[in-house]
This record gives C-alpha cells, sequence and structure tokens, in this order.
C-alpha cells in the first residue's frame, strides 16, 4: 500500500462525522461527486471497505469505525504539532476544561493553580457540557460523574452541594420570583431545578450560568448556585439548606498517556489539592451566617 497523505484522511473523517457527502461538502468545500471519488479512491489504497453507501447517507463499516479511531488520534496528534510549531514561547500548553462554576473558583484562587515560574501555559476552555477529551481537545477535564472511559485516569475529588441564595439585603417575600437558565440551555440537574419546582415563578430567564450569580447579588430573585460559589459572596444568603437530590460527585480526569507527563501531572495535583482543601466548602457545610 502506498502512503496515504493526511488530507485524504481528513476528507474520510468529514464524511464519517456527517454520515454522508453532502455535510461534508458543506464542511469541506469540494462537491459531493469529488468526495464520492476520493472515498472510493481512499478504500482501495487501503484495501478494505469503509462505508455501507445507502440513499440515507454512509454508515461505517467495522474496518471504517476502526480507521476513524485511528484517524481521530491522528488529528490531536496534527492539532498538538501545529499548536507547537506555532508557539515561540517554549513552554508547552496545557488545556483545561471546566465548567462556568469551577472556572469561577479556579480564578479567584489563580495563585495556588499556576505561578511565575511554571514553565507551561494554560488554554482553559469553560463549557456546561461534559469535557471530552477522546480526541485530545483537552489535557484535563472536570466532570460531575464517574468516567467510564478506559482510556482516561480518573481521581474523585468529593461532593459538590447546592442550594438556593437571595441578595442579603432582600427580606424574603413569598411571592418572590426565581431567575433560572432558559431550558434549551439547562443542561444540568441544578439548571433544571427551577422549571421543575418553581416553573410558575420564573421571573428572569437567561441564557448562561454565570447570569445567575450576577442577578442575584443585585437582588432580582432567588437561584439555584453551588455553594462552593453562593457560600463566598458576601452579598448572598442561603434560602433554606442545600437540596439533597442536586448533591453531585466530582472527578478530575486525564489520558492515560499524560497522566505521567510532569506539567499535567502538576496541574492536576494543584487543582485536586485546592478542591479537597476546600471540602466543606464544596459540600456546603460553610454557609455564611
Amino acid at each position: 500500500m502506498k502512503n496515504i497523505s493526511w488530507d485524504s484522511y481528513a476528507l474520510f473523517l468529514h464524511v464519517a462525522r456527517g454520515g454522508g457527502l453532502s455535510g461534508a461538502s458543506a464542511a469541506t468545500g469540494l462537491s459531493p461527486a469529488t468526495l464520492g471519488r476520493r472515498m472510493l479512491d481512499l478504500e482501495a489504497e487501503i484495501g478494505r471497505a469503509l462505508f455501507i453507501r445507502s440513499r440515507t447517507g454512509y454508515r461505517l463499516t467495522a474496518d471504517g469505525e476502526m480507521l476513524l479511531s485511528q484517524c481521530q488520534e491522528m488529528e490531536g496528534t496534527a492539532r498538538r504539532i501545529a499548536g507547537w510549531s506555532a508557539d515561540d514561547t517554549g513552554k508547552p500548553l496545557i488545556r483545561l476544561a471546566c465548567g462556568t462554576w469551577m472556572a469561577w473558583h479556579l480564578m479567584r484562587h489563580w495563585g495556588r493553580l499556576c505561578g511565575p515560574l511554571d514553565r507551561f501555559r494554560l488554554d482553559i476552555f469553560i463549557a456546561e457540557r461534559r469535557a471530552s477529551l477522546a480526541y485530545r481537545e483537552s489535557d484535563i477535564g472536570l466532570r460531575s460523574f464517574e468516567p467510564e472511559e478506559t482510556y482516561l485516569a480518573t481521581a474523585r475529588l468529593g461532593h459538590v452541594a447546592y442550594a438556593a441564595y437571595r441578595a442579603r439585603h432582600v427580606a424574603p417575600s413569598a411571592d418572590e420570583g426565581w431567575i433560572a437558565v432558559g431550558q434549551d440551555d439547562a443542561i444540568s440537574a441544578y439548571l433544571l431545578y427551577p422549571h421543575e419546582r418553581h416553573a410558575k415563578r420564573i421571573a428572569v430567564l437567561v441564557n448562561r450560568p454565570r447570569s445567575l450569580l450576577d442577578l442575584a447579588s443585585a437582588g432580582a430573585g432567588i437561584a439555584v448556585l453551588p455553594c462552593f460559589v453562593g457560600d463566598q459572596v458576601p452579598d448572598l444568603v442561603r434560602v433554606g439548606e442545600p437540596i439533597d437530590a442536586l448533591r453531585q460527585g466530582q472527578w478530575i480526569v486525564m489520558n492515560n498517556d499524560d497522566r505521567h507527563r510532569r506539567d499535567i501531572r502538576l496541574v492536576v495535583d494543584r487543582m485536586t489539592a485546592l478542591v479537597r482543601d476546600g471540602e466543606k466548602l464544596f459540600s456546603g457545610m460553610l454557609a455564611q451566617p
């Protein structure tokens, strides 16, 4: 088999992920006919059938699934090489994926995460959806459930408690409104809570969790927040005890192949220490008076 260029494999990724030629055409700018011919050429060069073709699209064969897995690894490697070649600082980049509130907490304790003498740089990706390390988009991730992927090294950090909060200067009221993230963006249990329990009393809808804290502090209504956030904000006070149904675990994850990399290990150890030192804060046991 002759050497096959990465370009052919990259086109295969587009077709495989798009489930056919139309989506891959939009992503690559090549016509469906050209892509179809390139996939036939790739199959001929490899000597294996990669797709089951039908009127509804392209479905991967077992060999196609195997190649997809290998190409995703190649894609991650190519991305890291591109980042390395474009970097003139001499410092490796560590990519950390976490949710809104953990990012908020890390930034409040930045000095514990990194310092001026560290020989690495941090790229922090903040999103509510679960951190994916499958294709090496990230080096370190935080999850609210125990990972099942065998390629991940994991460590449990403890539990996170949630409670409702209002502004300290606002007097309790029987008809006090709630602040919520819109249902389309409410992908976590604590974000769904106001919709499930207080739907008729929702006074303000936002599309980002970070706005819950700002609006609650301003007196716009009641918001559900992690206790490690709400209990660190002097302007807020709890409305009742932590909500048992929302209590969840927290795990830090990294790829097995990277767990012994000195820079990644250093960041993981620092994050782990920061969270475990604040165990009572995260578990809701340090409420302000």
